[in-house]
Order: structure tokens, then sequence, then C-alpha cells
């Protein structure tokens, strides 16, 4: 359990670090750094207990769509400004690093094999995403819209 909680705080270190470089606004980095961390926790517990890869990457991307759908609204920015550091510790990186390492060493086997678990991964991000949107979608409440950074009344124009 030890080793899950010094993974998690490599990717909120890591989620941070990354938020800096594309240079998100400087008020919302610990909480890009939260969403990763969330998400990396969940994906982290899921594997330790012995769930696929896959599922595991299902349930870490709605982690992260729900927390980041959840910080757009208490903080009134785009969901997408804690999506991006959400879902990355779970884009499969190695899954492609290991497709091209097979592919030259001529073992069309394994990098078949890798493919198709790294497509897996990618539509289980996908799916995750899709459904946790959709989810926001239909229970939204009111009659207010994301309009840039801020959220506005419909009909009601820039100020």
């Amino acid at each position: 359990m030890t080793e899950v909680f010094i993974k998690t705080i490599g990717v909120f270190v890591a989620v941070y670090s990354y938020a800096i470089m594309i240079n998100s606004p400087t008020k919302y980095l610990i909480w890009a750094g939260v969403s990763g961390a969330v998400s990396g926790f969940v994906y982290f517990i899921c594997t330790a207990g012995q769930i696929d890869v896959v599922i595991a990457t299902f349930w870490s991307a709605l982690t992260a769509g729900l927390i980041s759908h959840i910080f757009a609204r208490i903080l009134k920015t785009p969901v997408t400004m804690f999506l991006i550091g959400g879902i990355l510790p779970t884009v499969p990186g190695n899954g492609i690093y290991q497709i091209m390492h097979h592919i030259l060493e001529n073992d069309r086997a394994m990098a078949s094999y890798y493919l198709a678990q790294t497509l897996e991964i990618a539509g289980a991000i996908a799916l995750a995403i899709f459904l946790m949107d959709t989810f926001f979608r239909i229970f939204r409440r009111g009659d207010w819209k994301q309009d840039s950074l801020r959220y506005i009344r419909k009909g009601e124009r820039k100020k």
C-alpha cells in the first residue's frame, strides 16, 4: 500500500510539472495535479487488485472525467484544464514503445499483441470520457453555459 501512495505522489508531481510545461494558469496547477493524482491512485489500486489493465484504465479515466467536471464547475474553467492532467497517467505510452520495439525486433506476434492492447486502452479512455461528459450534459441544471473561461446565463452577452 505504501508503494501505491508513493506512486500517487509521483503522479501528482508529474502532472503538476506537465501543467507548468504547457503553461496552464498558475491558480489551476494544484487542481490539475490533484486530478492526475486521484486518477493515478484509482489506476494503481485497480492494478494492485489484479484487475486487467484495460478495465483499470477505464475506471481511472472515468474518475478523471468526474473529477474534471467537478473542478470545472467549482472553479468555473473548461473541463479540459483538468481532464488532460487526469488522463495523463493512463495514456498507453509504454504500449506504443513496445509496438515499435517488437516491430524493429521483427516479432510480429508481440507487436500485434501490444497494438491490440494499446487500442483497447485508448478506446477505454475515450469511452470513459464520453460517458462522463454525457452524464454531465444530461443532468446539467439551470440555464448556464460555459463561455471560454467562465459560465454565463444563456442569452447573456459577453462583457
